[in-house]
């Protein structure tokens, strides 16, 4: 079963793409993907990598928490949940 990862402390210039290649190396990387700013497009310094076992995600969060990576030290360690009131809006009062 695949465990998606958090990977913090990334440089504004990280793509997805370099995002995957880097934790390939520590197995099959399913999915890489920079968080960027709905309006300017531009990275918000953090991603998510979904890698495709739970032994995987751990070699990850072994061998690459703390690393350097384009610059700057990655915090990377298990995703957690969304919590639902999350993003929710109100309706207006009227």
């Amino acid at each position: 079963m695949a465990s998606k990862l958090y990977v913090g402390g990334l440089s504004y210039s990280t793509t997805s793409d370099s995002l995957r290649e880097y934790f390939a190396q520590c197995g099959t990387v399913e999915s890489a993907t920079v968080v960027t700013d709905r309006f300017s497009g531009q990275s918000r310094g953090f991603g998510f990598v979904e890698m495709s076992t739970a032994a995987e995600a751990q070699e990850a969060i072994a061998k690459l928490n703390d690393q350097m990576f384009e610059g700057r030290k990655l915090l990377v360690n298990i995703a957690k949940a969304p919590s639902n009131s999350g993003g929710a809006r109100r309706p207006p009062r009227w």
